[in-house]
This record gives structure tokens, sequence and C-alpha cells, in this order.
């Protein structure tokens, strides 16, 4: 069995690491509405999802409230955020997570 070890210091992958649930789904749900050019990488870690692309996500209020099915105030994505990879814009219409260099 071989086991690849991957250096995240050498790659441009950014996005959340939201705990599981229903705005973590939403959240899967609106990247991949809001970045219809890139591919979505969803890691499960049952307790955790791991949401990720190359070099820049956004996530806007729009989707969320879309997928949820209801209202949603975007610093609530914050509530469910256990960490993320990149950097981090946000605002109360979306978050934006991104790198200013690529490796």
């Amino acid at each position: 069995m071989t086991t690849e070890v991957v250096d995240a210091t050498q790659n441009n992958r950014v996005g959340p690491v939201m705990r599981a649930g229903d705005v973590a789904q939403a959240v899967v749900e609106a990247a991949e509405m809001d970045n219809p050019d890139k591919e979505i990488q969803v890691e499960d870690k049952l307790a955790y999802l791991r949401i990720s692309t190359e070099d820049e996500m956004i996530i806007t209020k729009e989707s969320m409230e879309e997928c949820l099915g209801r209202s949603f105030e975007m610093r609530d994505l914050e509530i469910n955020l256990s960490s993320f990879a990149g950097l981090i814009d946000a605002d109360s219409n979306r978050f934006r997570f991104y790198f200013n260099k690529k490796v």
C-alpha cells in the first residue's frame, strides 16, 4: 500500500473547512453554483467537510439562500467555519477564499 503525502504549502487549493450539517452541504452546492468554471473538491471527514478548489472560491449569500431554502446571513457561515485554506475576504454578501501568490 502506498500513501501519498501532500505538502499543503505546495498547492494552490483554497476554501472552507465546515462543521458537518445543513450549512456545510449548502456551502458545497453554493460553491458549485458560484464557481461554475472550477472543479470543487469535497473531502467528507464525517465531523467536517473540507471544500476546496484551485486559486479562488466565491460563496454568495444569494446561492446560500437558494441552497438552504431560507434567508441566510453570511456571518452565520463563520459559526460553522472550523478553518480555511488561503486568505479570506468576507462581507455581508459573499465570502472569497483566495491566494495572492501561486506556488
